[in-house]
């Protein structure tokens, strides 16, 4: 006989695309890089949606994809994270990626999305993206004292991660050759071709 579902299973997921740093390291937007034909943003919002999100949103001033811009700049990430949690109502589950990490697959995004969805804030072992949590009260309560924190490495996913017990998800190897992000152009070169 096959399980009933719970409420919990149905709450709906958001996939966010982190694309609001400034592409320092890479001199230009990474965002906007070729990647196979296309724009990098539109290959990693396909691999999003490919994950089966409910929705999609993207951290960064990218009018042609209504990005979601920080409302308060310099505070990386967490800030992004802050901005398109203040852009949504109710209670989510968001699913998180940067946009430098071209290998990630819809398939591998979906294991995330799905499995130990009672966890209310998960990613893979050894790796801070990408990650899912549960956008509620007490995230968002997080994601604003971690923000108007004044040491930038309290500020920091990792540290974000951690004040919300990050569950860890078992990667296999070749599942970890996903998790490549390319944030100079020698690596970025090295991954596309």
């Amino acid at each position: 006989m096959p399980r009933m579902a719970t409420i919990a299973e149905y709450r709906p997921c958001l996939g966010v695309l982190l694309a609001g740093g400034q592409s320092s390291r890479m001199g230009r937007d990474k965002a906007l890089l070729d990647w196979h034909g296309q724009p990098l943003i539109e290959h990693q919002l396909a691999t999003l949606r490919a994950a089966g999100v409910d929705a999609l949103r993207v951290s960064g001033e990218h009018p042609s994809h209504h990005g979601v811009a920080d409302l308060a700049s310099q505070l990386g990430p967490v800030g992004g994270l802050m901005s398109v949690a203040a852009s949504v109502t109710g209670e989510v589950e968001l699913l998180v990626i940067p946009v430098d990490m071209p290998r990630l697959s819809g398939a591998l995004l979906q294991r995330l999305r799905v499995e130990r969805w009672q966890a209310r804030s998960l990613a893979f072992a050894e790796y801070v993206l990408p990650w899912r949590f549960r956008l509620d009260a007490a995230s968002r309560a997080l994601l604003l004292a971690l923000a108007s924190s004044a040491a930038p490495r309290a500020r920091s996913l990792r540290a974000l991660e951690a004040a919300m017990e990050t569950e860890a998800l078992a990667l296999s190897k070749d599942e970890a050759t996903q998790l490549v992000d390319c944030n100079t152009p020698e690596l970025w070169n090295e991954m596309s071709r």
